[in-house]
């Protein structure tokens, strides 16, 4: 049994490739049940959100869905050319794999550290891959061990405490470049989760005049009576720009809202005033090159690098004993992980033991040797030889597992196993002989 995870993230690859591999909730939903249907037999959960695409597998050696076949499938599914992306992928194996999750879960790899909206976004792709029926007994078993790894991380631990979070940080730079956020008109581009965050981090710092412009009318003004502020259609997104200070921009977008061209007429109908834009949102919601503009300022997700650097300082602390919180789930489950491979394991040992019993009689009995009276009694005494032999080799395994873990102990079967089925695999059994 295999757990791989094949994925990229905000320290791995640049904004630009990250958004080329992004998934919405229905893309991910296909793209689960494309994999059930090539890997029948392997498990799968998709994890895709503005700073990582990650690909969690689990099955016996992963059913052939290794790293390369599923970076190939991310490939393939996106129409984006492998040679493109391949240098910013990693993948990890089993333990790794196992701790990797964990420390996203609880926010301990995430490009703002602390923040409270990973584990959600982890746990709605879980949700997803159930709905598709493409978890089992392994990714169950993992997803939840970091849930509860994530739920003692953050509650702990003060690793949550602050503005921890994209929209958080976001807001901090327009701090920065408005000492006065109740005199700031502000346009949330996006109701979601992300854009009702940012509301919330906008109210938290004194920001009044803030709008919210969503695809979903209704929504939008659902989000806005909520908080207090005001809702546009969709429509007067451009007349909003106009007009504004500052743009944060959080809607799920499979191409740009604005180009350079585009957004050149917004800026030509601009009165005064720097506009500032930043756009956390993958993919991206303006154009890079519309930061050429004279007037305006654009930012995205990838160019918060000094303000995520103090939160990461700020946290030492807290994320050593996170870290610690992970190592101790991570051991709990990996003895969960090696404990279901040791039983049928041992059962096959035994199994090939026996084989090998039964081919030296049969080597011993040709020719005149066949109908020899002693067979019988040979036979007996072989199996009691091959039974002994067993019984010490599990004893072994025993303390082994009782010192080291299921995970060593699982990890020593599987040698014999595999020594075992050499032997019976060689019908000369050259190495035997001349012992």
């Amino acid at each position: 049994m295999k757990i791989v995870v094949l994925g990229l993230n905000h320290k791995t690859a640049p904004v630009e490739i990250r958004e080329k591999l992004a998934f919405d909730s229905a893309q991910t939903s296909r793209a689960l049940c494309e994999l059930k249907r090539r890997f029948a037999q392997a498990e799968f959960v998709l994890i895709s959100t503005c700073n990582r695409v990650e690909l969690y597998c689990a099955g016996k050696h992963c059913q052939g869905a290794d790293p390369e076949r599923l970076a190939g499938f991310l490939s393939e599914f996106h129409g984006v050319e492998l040679g493109k992306f391949r240098e910013f992928l990693y993948a990890h194996e089993n333990e790794e794999a196992v701790r990797h999750l964990l420390s996203v879960a609880s926010s301990l790899d995430s490009l703002v550290v602390g923040e409270a909206q990973i584990v959600g976004q982890v746990k709605d792709s879980y949700k997803l891959a159930c709905a598709a029926k493409t978890t089992g007994k392994v990714l169950n078993r993992l997803f939840h061990s970091a849930f509860a790894s994530s739920k003692k991380v953050y509650t702990t631990t003060s690793i949550a405490d602050g503005r921890v979070s994209v929209a958080g940080v976001a807001v901090e730079l327009a701090m920065q470049l408005f000492a006065d956020m109740s005199s700031a008109r502000v346009v949330v581009i996006g109701a979601g989760d992300m854009g009702q965050l940012i509301i919330q981090h906008l109210l938290q710092v004194g920001a009044r005049n803030i709008t919210v412009v969503n695809r979903s009318y209704d929504r939008g003004l659902k989000v806005a009576g909520q908080y207090g502020i005001a809702a546009r259609k969709w429509e007067q997104l451009d007349e909003q720009l106009i007009g504004a200070n500052i743009a944060i921009a959080s809607a799920s977008v499979q191409d740009y809202l604005f180009r350079k061209d585009s957004f050149k007429q917004i800026m030509a109908r601009r009165k005064e005033g720097t506009l500032l834009i930043v756009d956390i949102a993958v993919p991206r919601n303006f154009e890079p090159a519309v930061n050429e503009l004279d007037g305006l300022y654009l930012y995205s997700v990838d160019d918060l690098s000094a303000a995520v650097e103090q939160n990461r300082k700020a946290r030492e602390r807290d994320m050593a004993r996170g870290m610690e919180i992970v190592l101790e789930n991570v051991t709990e489950f990996m003895e969960w992980f090696g404990a279901k491979d040791v039983g049928p394991l041992i059962g096959r040992m035994k199994e090939q033991f026996a084989q090998i019993g039964r081919n030296e009689m049969e080597r011993f009995f040709v020719g005149v040797r066949e109908e020899a009276s002693c067979k019988e009694v040979m036979e007996e005494m072989v199996n009691r030889v091959v039974n002994k032999l067993l019984h010490c080799v599990i004893k072994n395994v025993n303390v082994v597992a009782k010192e080291n873990g299921a995970t060593e102990a699982a990890k020593l079967v599987d040698t014999i196993v595999r020594e075992a089925e050499e032997i019976i695999s060689d019908p000369d059994d050259k190495e035997g002989a001349q012992s």
